[in-house]
């Protein structure tokens, strides 16, 4: 797609729902969509393939992968083998949570953002669904603006930055309804933390109940093929 005179945005998109859902936010607000996604060898790298096809299908003018491999760090399920992810509900911060993956993201769209001289930055963090990650807050999002407005160049000669994280205090059902009402094909995303190489959700892990509930609650079909039937709760 070629860029128009309309504003630019760096939109992170993982291929999951909720990033899926504020790309489709960010079109319908009048942005020109530069997606950015992150190889950083998860074990969903499954969920790749599902960004290529989202940016593609809702438009984006441009899609990058950055490759940066946090499994030379390890320290949680999705980067490091010998930590298995969860079947069940877990207290306290799950093992799901990868260190520092959102300020690195940000920081990197931070980055493009300055050299496509883009004011709007779009995350799809949310305060609700995600077992209370710390960089899924109101207070970091806030921190990391504030911060991207004192690091670049951009900012300093007038070009501030605003972080957007439209779904940051809605419920997955929201989340969903709000993309259903944009057009928002679900059946080309992935949002399994163990999806196999055909897309197929493990129907188990913590992000397949949580995608499993919020279509049942917002009374729209679930197009997500699960190896295991799974019940909403």
């Amino acid at each position: 797609m070629v860029a128009s005179n309309k504003p630019k945005a760096v939109i992170l998109l993982s291929g999951g729902l909720d990033s899926t859902t504020v790309l489709a936010i960010a079109k319908s607000q009048g942005y020109d969509s530069y997606c950015l996604s992150l190889d950083y060898h998860q074990r969903h790298n499954v969920e790749l393939l599902a960004a290529k096809r989202v940016a593609a299908a809702l438009g984006a003018v441009e899609h990058k992968t950055v490759q940066l491999d946090l499994s030379l760090f390890g320290g949680s399920a999705l980067t490091d083998n010998a930590i298995a992810v969860p079947e069940h509900e877990t207290q306290g911060i799950p093992v799901t949570y990868v260190p520092a993956r959102n300020t690195i993201m940000l920081s990197l769209a931070l980055a493009w953002a300055e050299v496509l001289q883009a004011r709007d930055i779009f995350i799809g963090v949310n305060a609700l669904d995600y077992s209370g990650y710390p960089d899924c807050r109101t207070e970091y999002v806030k921190a990391f603006q504030q911060m991207a407005n004192l690091a670049t160049k951009a900012a300093v000669e007038g070009q501030t930055i605003t972080v957007h994280a439209p779904l940051i205090d809605m419920t997955k059902a929201d989340i969903i309804r709000a993309g259903d009402a944009l057009g928002v094909d679900y059946g080309l995303t992935v949002s399994c933390y163990q999806a196999n190489q055909q897309g197929v959700a493990c129907g188990v892990c913590d992000s397949c109940r949580f995608r499993k509930a919020g279509f049942t609650q917002a009374g729209v079909v679930d197009p997500t093929p699960y190896l295991t039937t799974i019940s909403a709760k």
